[in-house]
């Protein structure tokens, strides 16, 4: 089973020893449209995106204008409405998949932890990548590289253990720490 989660941010658990965690907020969403294999139509709220082919869907599913972002998900629901969160009460482990925060083009030494060469006077070489081709042969930088460029805001997917499921507020409490930044939004698959 699948959900559209938002990070809170992280905290700890009262307790010797304290455990961190982070907690989750399990957005509201409702179920459109069976497709199949447990698979679904699923609309949620996210900002205040709306055209006409948002609002054709909103229209063909009955749907208030919040609704306004439309995703396939695995879902223990087998008819259209609220998306059943009791598969969360039971799970043990959860696969978590985030944005991760982006950082923007970056040096070697920020992106890949390189070394860099000494400060003092007279170096020429502080965070430069240094050497990258080879000689005549194969005479071209070889792929994958370690070299400046993006670095984060990629999709990273982490698994954790679940601490607690409250219901009533859809807050979920994993144990350690989930990828991106407070507010972003990411899915939870159950794995066990």
């Amino acid at each position: 089973m699948e959900f559209i989660v938002e990070k809170i941010g992280m905290s700890r658990t009262i307790g010797i020893p304290s455990v961190p965690v982070t907690l989750l907020k399990v957005k509201e969403a409702k179920v459109c449209e069976i497709v199949g294999d447990n698979k679904a139509i699923v609309a949620y709220g996210s900002g205040k995106k709306r055209n006409k082919a948002i609002e054709g869907q909103q229209k063909k599913y009955g749907l208030t204008p919040e609704f306004n972002r439309f995703v396939t998900l695995k879902v223990a629901n087998s008819e259209p409405g609220n998306l059943d969160l009791s598969p969360l009460g039971e799970a043990k482990r959860v696969k978590i998949s985030f944005n991760s925060k982006g950082r923007g083009f970056s040096g070697v030494v920020k992106r890949w932890n390189f070394a860099g060469g000494p400060d003092s006077h007279g170096s020429r070489f502080h965070r430069a990548p240094g050497s990258v081709g080879m000689c005549e042969w194969p005479g071209r930088i070889m792929p994958g590289q370690k070299m400046p460029g993006q670095y984060g805001n990629k999709k990273v997917t982490v698994q954790n253990e679940v601490v607690s499921f409250d219901p009533e507020n859809g807050i979920l409490v994993v144990k350690g720490s989930v990828p991106g930044p407070n507010g972003a939004l990411g899915k939870v698959r159950i794995v066990k």
